[in-house]
């Protein structure tokens, strides 16, 4: 059984999943992917705990306190993608990475990965904000590919007083 709950956040309502135990999922308004697999039997139940643990560490990354303990995590997906949103999980609170440095730690560990395999898992990753995929920079330095949208990936890398001086972002109204 799937459970879920709405919250608000300056982003716009959250909605978070559950399999009564973890979160499975947390996905913005509006993104590309929102609610991927989701049971359509899924039911409200802000009431369980994980999503009162979800809620307090949201809360807390919201007003820049300091984070509780995350909520039990489980993100449904094939074993690669599992393995490259563990290494989100590692990006250091205001930092950023590249896809091809998650793709090199990938090739470094054994598992055949490219910058393209590696952005979809990240793309696809289930659980948005706990999960950060929201660091992930290309290769230029350029916030690009978040499922969310560019201006909530740049909201929040400036929530985490990410240095975002040295990222690459083309002036609006640029010719491409």
């Amino acid at each position: 059984m799937t459970f879920l709950t709405k919250l608000p956040s300056p982003l716009g309502p959250l909605t978070l999943a559950s399999d009564g135990e973890a979160l499975t999922g947390l996905w913005l308004e509006g993104q590309k992917y929102y609610a991927a697999g989701l049971s359509p039997d899924a039911r409200e139940r802000p009431d369980l705990p994980v999503f009162r643990r979800a809620s307090a560490w949201l809360d807390a990354y919201f007003t820049k306190r300091d984070l509780p303990p995350p909520p039990p995590l489980a993100p449904r997906g094939s074993a690669f993608r599992r393995r490259v949103w563990r290494l989100l999980l590692e990006m250091p609170y205001g930092e950023t990475g590249t896809y091809g440095a998650l793709t090199e730690r990938l090739k470094a560990a054994g598992v055949p990965a490219s910058p393209q395999a590696v952005g979809g898992a990240v793309g696809h990753n289930p659980i948005s904000i706990l999960i950060p995929c929201h660091r992930v920079v290309g290769a230029d330095g350029s916030l690009t590919g978040y499922a969310g949208g560019v201006e909530k990936k740049r909201f929040l890398l400036e929530l985490e007083g990410a240095d975002l001086s040295k990222l690459y972002m083309p002036k609006r109204g640029t010719a491409l």
